[in-house]
């Protein structure tokens, strides 16, 4: 169901639509006069005895257009950032008092990294939009995170980077209250990861970094996930029966399977996700709240994560 928008958040998205007409219309503007001058530019090489005064009339049309073009980036970055002042981090209180956005930053690199919910470490990352805040007990927060990895191949033609996908989604991180011993990790069980498993489990000796495979008497959940752990009962302490139904029940409401990580004090969870969020329309109208709505739903996503795994009830003490 979509979340109302209240008043407040109405009005200021009427205010808000003036700006976003003005910077889709300096946008067209902009794309009119450049692809008006890359088209006098093409009649002048089919044409000869036109090819001058083509080049001189495309030159000018495509500085008109990248004049265009840099205003309409000036007038994006401030409608941007009245969106997200004025809309997001407003909506934010509409869910909870203590929830606070800063858009600029995100979830650092090593912080990522210091996760260890993925094993490749990034070539490549950016990360925005951190949402924090507080639901109960419980210090939690978000941020859209995309991290890459390189590879080179060495072709005929010299050498070729490719840019592979580590995550394109959202990492969301929460106070687990106690401090972990060891790392437990849970991973999707696709093929790679069932076969690593099974080998593990036949041949002990191919156990990585320090983690064992972990047996967990959940068949909904072994058929989702893998586990590992470098401490086996500290692992099970923490996967639970009503802990493995929790995290299967928030997978299911998940397009991409979830990957999550207990580590030093915190549980980390991994969303791989299709699109951005938490960024204003240009060539649609923001009174059209499908955008906005999915937003928000988002954010109570996320923020209703401490009360689907019951994070604010302190099974441990902090040591």
């Amino acid at each position: 169901m979509s979340d109302p928008i209240n008043a407040s958040l109405q009005s200021a998205l009427t205010e808000l639509e003036i700006q976003r007409k003005e910077v889709s219309g300096v946008r067209i503007k902009s794309y009119s006069f450049i692809a008006a001058g890359i088209g006098l530019a093409i009649i002048g090489f089919l044409f000869p005895g036109l090819l001058i005064a083509a080049a001189i009339g495309g030159l000018a049309l495509l500085i008109t257009g990248i004049v265009f073009l840099s205003k309409a980036t000036d007038k994006f970055n401030s409608y941007r950032h009245e969106f997200k002042q004025r809309i997001i981090a407003a909506a934010l209180k509409t869910i909870d008092q203590s929830l606070e956005l800063e858009y600029h930053s995100g979830l650092s690199e090593q912080a990522f990294i210091n996760s260890r919910l993925f094993a490749q470490q990034p070539d490549r990352y950016s990360s925005q939009d951190q949402i924090y805040g507080s639901a109960g007990k419980t210090r939690f927060s978000f941020s859209e995170v995309h991290a890459e990895y390189k590879t080179v191949t060495q072709t005929k033609n010299g050498r070729q980077e490719h840019w592979h996908t580590i995550l394109k989604g959202i990492v969301f991180c929460a106070d687990f209250n106690k401090n972990f011993h060891g790392l437990t990790l849970i991973k999707p069980k696709d093929i790679g990861s069932a076969l690593g498993a099974w080998i593990t489990d036949k041949i002990p000796l191919f156990s990585t970094s320090g983690k064992e495979l972990v047996k967990l008497e959940n068949p909904d959940f072994d058929k989702t996930f893998v586990t590992w752990s470098s401490d086996q009962v500290e692992a099970r302490y923490i996967l639970t029966p009503a802990m493995m139904e929790k995290l299967c029940e928030l997978d299911s409401r998940c397009r991409y399977t979830i990957s999550a990580s207990f580590t030093d004090s915190c549980m980390y969870i991994a969303f791989p996700l299709d699109k951005d969020y938490f960024e204003p329309p240009v060539f649609k109208s923001l009174l059209d709240q499908t955008t906005l709505n999915e937003d928000i739903s988002l954010i109570r996503f996320m923020y209703n994560i401490i009360h689907q795994l019951d994070l604010n009830t302190r099974i441990w003490g902090k040591e």
